[in-house]
């Protein structure tokens, strides 16, 4: 960290260059003076952190302020952009209601008048009510007393009771939009006039739940992220009853598979059930455990940004400034050229981003005498042992610069903490995480309604 006129790791560097040459004083003092600057420098680094130099979420930094990543030249202009897929209200062919409004005739001019066809304008609204269909089964008395009654639909078994639309709401407004379950139960009441208690929220979870358990989802899901080319992979903490645990994440652009497990490691990754046998390309922030499969790794570049950032910022790393730079203009690059660079300008890249870390090894170099480098230093030597897993990306149309997909996929899990704070049972986490998954899902198949179909597949969007 760089203050106005301190560089604090010189500064440490210094003392303990002059404590070692102290003849004056103890062993044992000297052990707790290291430790004290051990201790002053991960202060140190702690200080001017925020989401633009580390993994911290943009709600830590201070008046929520975080720094552009954008390049100059790059600012877009407000509005739409170019290419953007815009969207608007269209007529439709058969509205649900027609009002005609006809002429009064008393207010026109003299003159022979013929009708000529209507002007049309169509307002889309919502109405906001419920329907009770009542089901009367015909029973029939023959000579000897036997009835005969005729049959309900299937899922038709109490009195009263609801409906699949209302199951499938609270679902999506619980467990996809996170209101908590008070509040659904007061929008059903107050929107809807119908009464819903908790209870019944929490049913109609535990109901989707075990509907997906009963289709096998998970293991239809498990297949289609087999096939897939590209896997972007990250873990979040959850608290389960006060108990720390781990939400993970395997997914693309058209697959979203949560588990929930009390390990972060390898063990709850082999639980998932998917990464041993997965071939294909498995984007992730250089967690050491998913570097144990036999896949095509690939480094999240976003995360680079950020550590590039604090160690020029904190550590004054000139070179760091200059990656960072580099690797910017190699994404702009890779966008221009449709996804994929030519041979020639692979090349020249992988040439410049050699020689910046061949600058950056004088600049920050190994020191053996320390037990721990410093972060700049570890960084540096995982650029240079991973180049290829960082820079796939120029090479691969299909690689993606960052893990951005299965950071964004893990948000909502984060907030949904915040909201509730924790998990009661690991069966209700459990529960979450695969009505989550089936959600995501079929939301990025463009499946987007949650009423049943006769004829559709489990990711078709119709839970119940």
């Amino acid at each position: 960290m760089n203050g106005k006129k301190l560089n604090v790791n010189d500064t440490v560097r210094n003392a303990r260059a002059e404590i070692s040459n102290e003849i004056g004083l103890s062993n044992s003092l000297k052990k707790t003076m290291d430790s004290v600057l051990d201790l002053v420098v991960v202060l140190s680094n702690r200080l001017g952190l925020d989401s633009s130099n580390s993994s911290k979420p943009p709600s830590s930094d201070p008046n929520r302020r975080r720094k552009s990543q954008r390049v100059k030249g790059q600012r877009r202009k407000p509005g739409g952009q170019i290419g953007h897929k815009g969207s608007r209200l269209e007529l439709v062919e058969n509205p649900s209601l027609i009002e005609e409004l006809l002429i009064d005739r008393r207010t026109l001019p003299p003159g022979q008048w013929e009708p000529a066809g209507f002007d049309k304008r169509q307002v889309f609204d919502i109405n906001v009510s419920f329907t009770v269909t009542e089901f009367r089964a015909e029973i029939l008395i023959n000579e000897l007393g036997e009835a005969f009654v005729a049959e309900f639909p299937e899922g038709v078994t109490e009195p009263a009771q609801y409906g699949v639309g209302v199951k499938a709401t609270s679902v999506y407004l619980s467990q996809y939009q996170l209101i908590p379950q008070a509040r659904v139960q007061e929008l059903f009441a107050t929107q809807y006039g119908l009464p819903v208690t908790k209870g019944s929220v929490n049913n109609f979870n535990i109901l989707a739940a075990q509907k997906l358990r009963d289709w096998d989802f998970k293991a239809w899901l498990g297949s289609q992220l087999l096939a897939s080319s590209v896997l972007h992979a990250d873990e979040t903490g959850t608290n389960i009853n006060g108990v720390r645990n781990w939400i993970h994440c395997l997914c693309n652009e058209s697959l979203t598979y949560f588990h929930v497990d009390q390990k972060r490691g390898g063990e709850a990754m082999e639980r998932m059930g998917v990464l041993e046998s997965f071939k294909g390309q498995l984007v992730h922030d250089h967690w050491k455990p998913y570097f144990l499969y036999l896949c095509t790794h690939v480094l999240c570049n976003a995360h680079h940004l950020r550590e590039l950032e604090r160690a020029f910022e904190q550590d004054a790393q000139k070179w760091a400034k200059r990656m960072k730079k580099l690797l910017e203009e190699i994404n702009l690059k890779v966008n221009e050229a449709g996804g994929k660079l030519s041979n020639k300008k692979i090349k020249q890249y992988q040439k410049q981003y050699r020689r910046i870390l061949k600058a950056a090894d004088k600049e920050c170099p190994e020191n053996k005498e320390q037990h721990a480098q410093s972060k700049s230093r570890n960084l540096i030597e995982r650029l240079v042992a991973f180049e290829e897993e960082t820079l796939r990306f120029m090479v691969d149309e299909q690689t993606p610069f960052t893990n951005n997909q299965g950071e964004r996929d893990l948000r909502m899990n984060k907030v949904q903490q915040k909201i509730s704070g924790c998990f009661r049972t690991l069966r209700g986490a459990e529960d979450f995480c695969l009505i989550r998954s089936y959600l995501s899902t079929s939301r990025k198949q463009e499946f987007i309604r949650w009423m049943p179909c006769a004829h559709c597949s489990p990711v078709s969007g119709h839970i119940f």
